[in-house]
């Protein structure tokens, strides 16, 4: 397994926890929670598409 790809899931568990804590104090929605975490996917996917060529 790619080691790029493990802190990658790490990244984005860390992200996870810390957009709660900010969804929190900002008393964002489930569908603003859910888009921001949609974005940052398809954003850490595209990192990693340009860091295996």
């Amino acid at each position: 397994m790619d080691s790029g790809l493990i802190l990658l899931v790490f990244l984005a568990f860390l992200f996870a926890w810390g957009l709660n804590r900010v969804r929190r104090a900002l008393r964002l929605g489930p569908l603003a929670y859910a888009g921001v975490m949609i974005a940052f996917v398809i954003v850490m996917l595209a990192v990693w598409g340009q860091t295996m060529r």
